[in-house]
Formats: C-alpha cells, structure tokens, sequence
C-alpha cells in the first residue's frame, strides 16, 4: 500500500467534491435565471495497476452535464415580447459580431433601433416576408434577418383580388331593353350589391355591382364607381362600367363561363372570382371580399404559436412581417454553453436543423410567457450537503495518511 498514493487519492476526491459543489453553486445562483439549464457533475473511478499484496489506490474524475432538453416551468408575463418555447426547440440569436446562436432565453425586449434583444444582449433572428411566406433554410442561418418591431409609419396596400359568392334566383324575370351596362337613363337590372377595394395610396373605393338577367341561364354583370353615379345614386353614372362580364350558368345551375370578372380602373386592375356564384330556385344573396388595406397606422404588434410576427393596424387589420424559425440538435444536453444562457454546436451535439415552430418535431412559441431556470432547490440542498459530507470524509483520508508518515518519520528519532 502507498500511503501516499492514499493521500494522492483523497485529493483526487476532494477535487472532485470541490467540482460537486461549484455545479451546485451555479445552479442555486440561477435558479431564478430565464432559460437556465441544470447542471450536475458525474463521477467516473481512476484505477491504477495493482497486485495481490500491494494494492494502489486511483482516484475519481468529474464530468459536468446539463439538463438542456428538459423542459423548464413556463410564466406568463404581461410583455407580448417574452417568448418562451413548450416543447423542443431553440431560439436563434446572434452576438453582436454576427455569431449566430441557440437559447431558450426568451425575455426580449426592444433596444434603440426597434431589434428585438433579450436580457444577455443577443438579438432574435427570424425569416422577413417579402413577396410571399418564407421558407425556411434547413441547414444553415442564411436569409435570417434581426426581428424589428419600429415600424410605426403608414401602411397601405393596394387592392388587386377579390371574391363573391352566393345565388341568383333562377325565376327571376328576364330584363328587356337597356341593362346596366349599357349606363343610360332607363337602365335595368336584377340585383345591386357593393364592395369596398382600396387604391395605392390607402383611400376606399367603393364599386356597384349589377346583375341583370338578360336570358334563361344568362346573366351580366356590370360594375361601376359608386362615386360616379347620378346624383341620388343610380343611373346615369358619369363614366361607362370599369368591369363587365356575360354569365352562363349550366343545368345544374353552377356557373359555366366566365369563372371571374375583372375590374379596371385607371391604372388599377382588380379580379374577382365569381366561380362560387350559382343560379338556383333560392332567394337572392351574395357576399363578397375585396384584398388590400387602407392607410393605417401600426398599432401593435401580435406573435403566433407558430412564430409568426405581424403588425396590428388600428384599423385591426394584421400584417405578417416575420417568421420566426426554431432550431435543434440531435444531442441537446451535449451543446456548448456560453455566458448568457447561449448554445452553440459542436461535434458531440450534432449538426443544427431548422425548422418552424408546430412543425416537424419542433414545439409551439408562447408569447407572453419565459420559461424559468429548471433547477430543483431542494434537490441542491440535498446535494450541496452530501458534497460537503464527501469532501470531509475525504479530508479525513489526507488527514490519516500524513499522521502515518508522521509516524514513520519519527522512527528514525
């Protein structure tokens, strides 16, 4: 036996107890901390070469783990920009160099430019919506962009599609004479209804339909500018219609041709689809929805369980203007951490893989809500106190091997 391979042994432990309970402090020292991620230390034995009658002592080794892929409590907060993650998944953020990163830290708050930055100074990165709705890059950060929330100009959006949709009653007499397309004084017609459109610069503009059955099975429909009719409303308008077209509709009375009408008026140009319009034994009826929107100012901002951020308008119009993705890894708990609550990748970890939240394996995003440290406090205790037994017991170990070389060197005395 080697008592100073004993004592060598017992240093080992006590190092290794001293590694115990640092992991303890940190996690007690962020058991309040958005997104913290427990961490805890694993022994692993060090044994040396020993024989039948002379047996040397080893040691212990530490290893540090963290708990990332265990979910962490979610509270709700009265910010709509706190964002916490119920289920698997990654924010993706970037340093100020650029770097990109992974959290679930998601106390976000505006800084001075409008760019969405939590607590630890990283920024929230997301997809813009740019002619339509993003697509997501799987395998890398290219296309991410900061979230930006400044926006509070006037936004108007020209109208360019639209829809109606109901019945025109099959027994409705047959009109002789001028239809409303023709825009004389005697004009007739069947039916009128209205739709709102909004032009380039956010102002209404408000169409009159008319639907006029000029055969059995045939229909036409005529639109004008409700602000050029006669005065009182109605025919004569001042200027000829901006949209008609000639409906047929089948036996079974759904229509046949044509399947739109479109509407040009000056430099604006809009279709409507009439597929859904048929002529039945029913009551007239007809609804209708015109895109665009009126000049309007940002109101707020609303972030969707599936990521998406869209302005709120005050005329309560939404406008989608980002999408924020989510990433994950094959090994969570074996990602790198760094100072703030921040993840990278590395070879034990596994390659990152984006998605987008509600999708593919990815959990929703809670706006509103922050995901809490998932340190047990009680547990730490409870460690923190057998590691201070371990160590002791381990010093008592050095401390009785020294008093043995104690003796031995008083033999020579």
């Amino acid at each position: 036996m080697s008592i100073f391979g004993s004592m060598k042994t017992a240093v080992s432990a006590m190092n290794a107890e001293a590694n115990r309970l640092s992991t303890v402090a940190d996690n007690i020292a962020n058991v309040n901390t958005v997104g913290y991620k427990r961490a805890s230390t694993t022994f692993s034995s060090l044994v040396l070469p020993s024989t039948a009658g002379n047996y040397n002592s080893g040691g212990v080794e530490t290893s540090v783990r963290r708990a990332v892929s265990q979910q962490g409590d979610i509270s709700y907060t009265t910010s709509g920009s706190d964002l916490s993650i119920q289920g698997d998944g990654f924010f993706i953020v970037r340093d100020a160099a650029g770097t990109p990163y992974l959290t679930r830290s998601g106390d976000f708050t505006s800084d001075g430019h409008g760019n969405l930055v939590n607590a630890a100074g990283f920024t929230l990165l997301a997809y813009p919506y740019g002619s339509g709705e993003p697509a997501v890059v799987v395998n890398g950060f290219s296309g991410l962009v900061p979230v930006n929330l400044s926006g509070g100009a006037l936004s108007a959006k020209a109208s360019g599609a639209g829809s109606a949709s109901g019945n025109l009653k099959s027994g409705a007499d047959i009109v002789s004479g001028d239809t409303a397309g023709v825009n004389s004084a005697a004009s007739a017609y069947s039916y009128k209804t209205s739709l709102v459109a909004y032009d380039s610069l956010g102002a209404s503009v408000l169409y009159d339909f008319y639907y006029t059955k000029t055969a059995d099975s045939e229909w036409e429909v005529a639109a004008f500018r409700h602000d050029q009719a006669a005065s009182g409303g109605g025919f004569p308008y001042l200027a000829g219609p901006v949209g008609t077209a000639a409906l047929t509709f089948g036996a079974d009375g759904q229509l046949a041709s044509p399947t739109e009408v479109l509407i040009a008026d000056g430099t604006q140009s809009i279709a409507i689809d009439l597929s859904k319009i048929s002529q039945l034994a029913a009551s007239f009826s007809m609804s209708g929805k015109i895109d665009g929107q009126a000049a309007s100012a940002v109101q707020s901002f609303s972030i969707g369980r599936d990521g998406i951020v869209s302005a709120v308008y005050a005329n309560g119009d939404l406008k989608p203007l980002y999408k924020i993705p989510l990433a994950t890894v094959a090994s969570p708990d074996r990602l790198t951490l760094l100072s703030g609550n921040a993840y990278a990748a590395n070879g034990s970890s596994g390659v990152t893989v984006i998605g987008f939240a509600q999708s593919a394996g990815f959990g929703s995003i809670i706006s509103g809500g922050l995901e809490g440290s998932n340190v047990d406090l009680a547990f730490e205790l409870t460690e923190m106190i057998a590691s201070q037994r371990g160590y002791t017991a381990n010093s008592k170990v050095f401390q009785t091997g020294s008093e043995i070389l104690d003796v031995l060197v008083n033999l020579k005395r």
